[in-house]
């Protein structure tokens, strides 16, 4: 019998540190954020899921629309999110300060979802959200894959250097410290001197034209003339400087959030890359 006591013993202490282990994981979670309802569909259990963001289910703003619909959608109010009782609530950077006070002052734990600008904050923001969620494990996983994505827009790099602007209706201009530089920069794309500094600025039409960069993307490209901002990309000056071979559609989704986001930004990219004719 008391050979026996050291195991006792040891098997109790055992389940006590699962115990306090699994006590740690959050069971209910809930996200305001659109970068963080991707990231949470990606590495959370459908268990730990009790609500995401309206955002979460668009396709034309997530990579993970068609997962996200079957989770509950939040509808922005403090009092019904109070009443799913979470235990772990993302929030970004500018959501809803109102809000984010009330669920703080119910003793709900809060965290902020930073924006990604690089690779690098990528990386930091997985590993965070996966230990928050109690899946590292899947973290490190999604990190790998993140890589591996980037590894293959790499190995598109253009030969001869090649400069490019990403550009929205109307013409603002993404700058080299947004996300989507660094999108542009892993296949070996610079913007053309003189273009807009920092996050990005709005550009006049004619100045486009005098910076003539060798390649154009068009965030969500329009389908005809509606409005001012979508004249802006079917005047015939930029029609005739930039025919199909040398501008490139790039959905929204692909340039505001990293996880799942980036992985599929990278190899959305490389697979366009790859289409282009070479550069003459």
């Amino acid at each position: 019998m008391m050979q026996r006591l050291p195991m006792v013993l040891w098997l109790v202490c055992a389940l006590g540190l699962s115990g306090a282990a699994d006590a740690d994981v959050p069971r209910r979670v809930v996200s305001f954020n659109l970068c963080a309802d991707q990231l949470v569909v990606a590495l959370a259990d459908p268990s730990q899921i009790a609500g995401l963001s309206p955002y979460a289910a668009d396709a034309g703003l997530s990579v993970v629309a068609e997962e996200a619909r079957r989770f509950r959608r939040l509808d922005w109010q403090a009092e019904a999110t109070i009443l799913l009782q979470p235990d772990l609530v993302f929030v970004g950077p500018n959501d809803r300060p109102v809000t984010r006070r009330v669920l703080a002052a119910q003793g709900l734990r809060v965290v902020e979802t930073a924006f990604v600008t690089d690779l690098e904050s990528a990386r930091r923001q997985i590993v965070k959200v996966a230990d928050l969620l109690g899946q590292s494990e899947r973290g490190a996983r999604l990190v790998e894959k993140l890589d591996a994505a980037r590894a293959r827009l790499a190995a598109r790099r253009q030969k001869q250097p090649l400069t490019a602007l990403v550009v929205e209706r109307g013409g603002y201009t993404q700058g080299p410290s947004s996300l989507a530089a660094t999108l542009l920069a892993t296949a070996g794309l610079v913007p053309p001197p003189g273009a807009p500094a920092g996050y990005g600025g709005f550009i006049p039409l004619e100045k486009l034209l005098t910076l003539k960069p060798d390649i154009l993307f068009v965030k969500d490209p329009p389908q005809y003339p509606q409005d001012q901002g979508a004249l802006y990309f079917m005047h015939p000056a930029v029609q005739a400087l930039y025919p199909p071979e040398r501008r490139i559609a790039l959905p929204t989704r692909y340039t505001m959030c990293g996880g799942p986001a980036l992985v599929a930004a990278f190899d959305y990219l490389a697979d366009a890359l790859g289409r282009m004719p070479p550069a003459r």
